[in-house]
């Protein structure tokens, strides 16, 4: 039987953030970020495994003491891109997983998942011959600048999608996917695409935004202040 299982790359330094802290520790209703992330995977049923892929030089876990049977694993396998870190954490677990296991990878700064939004995503893809992620239709028009900051191109949103995680393929398609791709990848669905096959768009949520910029934050609180009403 196919089981589902978790990474959740937490290598990056959220520079963008303009923060001496990496995003996914920023505090976040009381918590770090990245615990509201695994919080979702942690107490849903139907997942086997989390492993968080951290940076070597990553000290936050180092006092965390986990029993030995616990769903959460930690591996110090961040590389120097996110698609590096994915590729080590595939390694690190190899022994850990059969190939035709579904792989889900999700974001750390990306503490918005809901039970529901996780189990729309397995019940929809886990017959699928490939695999795919959730996303939202593009709701903005599109342009396309010069160096001056002046448009030059409008492009039309029809059929365009904002992609977001879970991403979810089988262990041997992504690993294999990942190690072909010519160049770093923007995310794992790009790796599989290059293969030739076409991952499934699911509806995902603005809930489940990423945080990026610090008025993220602002917004992420105020969704989950609803939730606890």
């Amino acid at each position: 039987m196919q089981r589902f299982h978790v990474i959740i790359p937490a290598a990056g330094v959220g520079s963008r953030m303009a923060s001496a802290m990496p995003k996914q520790y920023l505090p976040l209703c009381g918590k770090p970020t990245i615990s509201h992330s695994i919080h979702t995977f942690f107490t849903h049923p139907r997942i086997a495994s989390i492993y968080l892929a951290l940076s070597p030089e990553d000290y936050f876990w180092r006092e965390l003491q986990l029993n030995s049977h616990s769903r959460l694993k930690l591996h110090y396998t961040g590389g120097d891109s996110r698609a590096d870190t994915v590729i080590n954490t595939l390694r690190a677990i190899e022994s850990e997983v059969d190939d035709q296991d579904w792989i889900l990878v999700h974001d750390a700064a990306r503490p918005g998942l809901t039970h529901d939004l996780l189990s729309h995503l397995l019940d929809t893809l886990e017959h699928d011959a490939v695999g795919g992620l959730l996303a939202l239709p593009l709701a903005d028009t599109l342009k396309v600048s010069n160096s001056d900051m002046r448009v030059i191109n409008t492009i039309p949103r029809e059929a365009l999608w904002q992609a977001q995680t879970p991403q979810m393929f089988r262990y041997a398609l992504l690993r294999d996917a990942l190690h072909s791709f010519n160049g770093t990848p923007t995310d794992e669905a790009q790796t599989i695409e290059a293969l030739g096959l076409q991952p499934k768009l699911v509806m995902g949520s603005l809930r489940n935004m990423k945080i990026t910029y610090p008025q993220d934050m602002a917004l992420m609180e105020l969704f989950m202040q609803k939730d606890s009403v």
